[in-house]
């Protein structure tokens, strides 16, 4: 959305950004966090130059991310303070009350909390520091680097993939052997139960 207000090419505090989801998956944090402590302390301003926070801006004046929740958790918790933005939406004249109305129709919003339960627009996290870990979100995430499914547009795809990983794997056997179920997810990501999610890749049908 074109507004006289974009690019925002001064840093904005991490711990002001608006979460638009409720859960990371804190293994991919780790990871990222990992790969942040790998640049050289003098190459970290050029990396983060590159990588600005798309966000929606609301009635309220603040900043609602909409993408990159795991960067901006990964660089909270390595101590940056601030991060480049961008502006993909100007929502400032929408009323409070409509706001998250018009966030949940423009599927800018994902109010599902580690059980892959909605919740209330009120319960969403007011901070990036307070986003809950769902195990399943990173197995998606370490799914679709493995090529279990596709890179895709569409908004969430990987929460999208991760309730139905939800559904096939016990929570607890992922947190027991991340590895042993990823093997698993894997079969489950090539099979037609998956064919209806973004990014599927699996077999040609025989049909």
């Amino acid at each position: 959305m074109p507004n006289g207000r974009e690019p925002i090419l001064h840093p904005v505090l991490i711990k002001s950004l608006r979460p638009t989801q409720m859960t990371v998956g804190m293994r991919e944090v780790q990871e990222k966090r990992k790969r942040w402590r790998e640049h050289k302390k003098t190459k970290q301003g050029e990396v983060l130059g590159r990588h600005m926070i798309p966000v929606v801006v609301g009635p309220d004046d603040r900043y609602y991310v909409i993408d990159h929740h795991h960067l901006a958790r990964a660089l909270h918790d390595e101590g940056v303070k601030d991060i480049l933005v961008t502006i993909v939406g100007d929502l400032t004249m929408v009323q409070r009350d409509a706001f998250w109305g018009v966030m949940d129709n423009k599927r800018w919003v994902y109010p599902y909390d580690a059980k892959g339960e909605r919740r209330h627009f009120k319960d969403l996290p007011k901070s990036i520091a307070d986003l809950k870990d769902d195990p399943f979100r990173s197995l998606a995430g370490e799914l679709r680097r493995v090529g279990g499914f596709a890179k895709d547009t569409t908004p969430f795809s990987e929460f999208l993939w991760a309730d139905f990983l939800r559904r096939k794997i016990p929570r607890k056997a992922v947190e027991a052997n991340f590895e042993k179920a990823m093997e698993k997810s894997l079969t489950f990501a090539k099979s037609k139960d998956a064919v209806y999610l973004p990014g599927w890749c699996g077999p040609a049908s025989d049909d």
